[in-house]
């Protein structure tokens, strides 16, 4: 055959070919389109409208508990990684759901994120959604639940407290009833009366500061506090119970900045926090009040020369009604909500509150709140350097409580 001929049939071929190649590409991708559209999810009509305003986290998922969709929240709260549901509980109710055809409504407390650090509690309810598909919404309750839990705690250990001092009150009337006749009986179940009507009157005055405090909106009420007029005024009022147990309180140092807040509240904190040193210090020892500016912070140190606190207990003593020793405390009067009220009122202040004790050392409280910025800024860490030198000494402690300088410097503080 002739060669040119040849060339020329082989190249119609080859285009045959090509052609034919392309035609049944084009037609697999026609028909793989086709197959993709009617694979893709279809939610019974205005289901997805619905979703859209209902406010909750949900989550869609197929037969097989493939997720179909999901919003942002069921994201945020760890409910859906990646297409999976990631919680075996909520895919046990799905399951149920899916054989049964009935509603399945819980309350469960989930692990948060991959590493199962902190829960949330939600509020789910799981349906059917059309024939195919099963509808998972979920309501965060974790604040709500957190905060109920706090609230039937109180009422429980406030109906304890309350009836311990009310049934002495009642005994002790009985008993003085009895007695008559007997002018030292009536004189010694007097003074019984006396300490355990005080006990109960700080108990119910403490309620009600904690019940202010909660209620009170520092970001609207607030203003500018001089904290050395509130320090001063809190010593002031701890006087007397001090003078009893023949302790001294060493005030020492300066705050150059205003803190933004409210002094009533502060001043209560700081009375409860000189109140609970003088409470558990030995009798004839000093109790250190330190005052600094330090990196935008006013600091104030509150140390005792007490037995100390244990690691263990230190994690606790913030707590509402816990005390380190009921029966000590009951001898001292204690409430059980005086460190509890002035943790509350320094983080309504932008603050913190920590302590660092040793066993046999003694404790230092420390509250750090946040200075307000002032039109002299650039002379304030100078006349803050230079005003609170003095006050060095009483709160180093906190910053080096492994050492012996640490230890040996709060000694200093004390009795300076």
């Amino acid at each position: 055959m002739d060669p040119v001929l040849l060339s020329l049939v082989a190249g119609l071929v080859g285009l045959a070919i090509g052609v034919a190649g392309m035609l049944a590409f084009r037609a697999s991708e026609a028909q793989r389109r086709v197959r993709l559209d009617s694979d893709e999810p279809v939610l019974p009509k205005g289901a997805a409208d619905v979703l859209s305003v209902i406010g909750r986290a949900y989550v869609i998922v197929d037969g097989i508990d493939g997720v179909v969709r999901a919003s942002p929240a069921a994201y945020a709260f760890g409910l859906v990684r990646g297409h999976t549901v990631v919680h075996r509980e909520l895919l046990e109710l799905t399951a149920r759901v899916r054989r049964d055809g009935v509603i399945e409504e819980r309350q469960l407390e989930l692990p948060r994120g991959p590493l199962g650090q902190g829960t949330i509690v939600v509020q789910a309810r799981v349906a059917a959604l059309g024939e195919e598909y099963i509808l998972i919404l979920a309501d965060d309750r974790t604040e709500i639940t957190r905060t109920e839990e706090i609230r039937n705690d109180f009422v429980a250990n406030v109906s304890h407290e309350l009836k311990t001092p009310v049934g002495a009150i009642s005994l002790l009337a009985e008993a003085l009833d009895d007695a008559a006749s007997d002018e030292v009986a009536v004189r010694r179940f007097a003074q019984r009366m006396h300490k355990e009507s005080g006990r109960l009157s700080a108990l119910v005055q403490d309620i009600i500061e904690l019940s202010r405090l909660q209620g009170t909106d520092v970001v609207r009420r607030g203003k500018p506090v001089d904290v050395n007029a509130v320090i001063a005024e809190a010593v002031d009022r701890n006087k007397l119970p001090a003078e009893s147990k023949q302790i001294d309180i060493v005030v020492g140092g300066k705050i150059e900045s205003p803190v933004y807040g409210d002094p009533d509240l502060l001043m209560t904190a700081f009375r409860n926090l000189i109140d609970n040193a003088i409470r558990y210090s030995p009798e004839g020892t000093r109790v250190g009040v330190g005052l600094r500016s330090r990196d935008g912070l006013a600091q104030i140190s509150v140390t005792d020369q007490g037995l100390g606190i244990t690691p263990e207990e230190q994690e606790r003593i913030f707590e509402r009604f816990y005390r380190i020793d009921a029966a000590r405390s009951r001898q001292t009067g204690g409430t059980g909500l005086g460190l509890s009220i002035v943790k509350h009122v320094v983080s309504n202040h932008g603050g913190e509150v920590t302590v660092w004790s040793q066993q046999g050392q003694g404790s230092t409280f420390t509250v750090r709140l946040p200075e307000m910025e002032t039109a002299d800024d650039d002379a304030g860490p100078a006349a803050a350097s230079g005003a609170t030198g003095s006050s060095r000494t009483e709160t180093t402690q906190h910053e080096s409580p492994l050492g012996d300088k640490g230890g040996s410097a709060r000694n200093q503080g004390v009795k300076a």
